[in-house]
């Protein structure tokens, strides 16, 4: 069995066995996917009992990365091959690797995490700047919101060139056909059908950038069946073949 939800920020209870009784008929074989956002946050008490809590279901966590990831604990997790791509065993889950292409469940899949944060009006804060302090009590005065670099934000939220030239060197081998897709944000197109008209502080929540236009050349070259993403906070289908996922939690194969 295959299921998909979306973004999880670290909280798992939705994985417990009253919010997802299907998992009584599920196996370690059978798979749970996060699209992004899984909340590889730190080394904590509290995160390392939830990681625990979720190593010990009776199914195995997959996941893409999203914008709320911490980078720099990544990097230490070593990266072995699994089912035809690139992934990092992560305390019992499996982290999707950007622009792999795996086979598993008898179906082609391509991955893409990443995402840009978009509730960041108030910028990025250096720890190491002598202005830190005074820049974030003026910022927490006006309740503006800022992210702290290698803290609460991470420039590689944002793929390189070499990840967007990996995905699509990965998709030429199997001929531009995968079954499914899974990211975090959603291609440019469907990113604005699904946000239109939305904003903050007078600005768009959400706005076209490199991954989002990378993502809508992939739509427009890939033979699929269905595209699944998280990141906006909604459950929802889009021109039928795109959907949106949050809390929810759906079974696919």
């Amino acid at each position: 069995m295959i299921h998909i939800t979306g973004d999880c920020h670290g909280e798992y209870r939705r994985f417990g066995s009253g919010c997802f009784p299907e998992q009584e008929e599920m196996g370690k074989g059978d798979y749970v996917i996060v699209c992004g956002d899984f909340g590889m946050w730190s080394r904590s008490k509290e995160q390392r009992h939830w990681r625990a809590w979720l190593k010990e279901k009776p199914f195995t966590v997959l996941w893409a990365d999203g914008n709320h990831e911490n980078y720099d604990l990544l990097k230490e997790y070593e990266m072995i091959q699994w089912n035809g791509g690139r992934v990092q065993l992560v305390d019992g889950s499996i982290h999707l690797m950007r622009g792999q292409v795996y086979e598993f469940a008898g179906k082609r899949w391509f991955v893409f995490g990443g995402a840009r944060s978009h509730d960041i009006s108030g910028g990025i804060l250096e720890k190491n700047d002598p202005g830190y302090y005074r820049k974030k009590k003026q910022l927490d005065r006006r309740r503006e919101e800022y992210r702290v670099n290698h803290e609460s934000w991470w420039k590689e939220e944002m793929p390189s060139e070499e990840e967007f030239e990996e995905g699509r060197r990965n998709l030429e081998a199997v001929g531009w056909k995968v079954d499914y897709v899974i990211t975090h944000c959603a291609p440019t197109s469907i990113q604005e059908q699904l946000t239109a008209g939305e904003e903050h502080n007078g600005r768009p929540d959400y706005v076209p950038d490199e991954l989002t236009d990378y993502l809508e050349e992939i739509k427009e070259r890939l033979d699929f069946k269905q595209w699944f993403f998280g990141h906006y906070h909604r459950n929802q289908v889009v021109e039928g073949r795109f959907g949106a996922l949050y809390e929810q939690i759906i079974r696919i194969l």
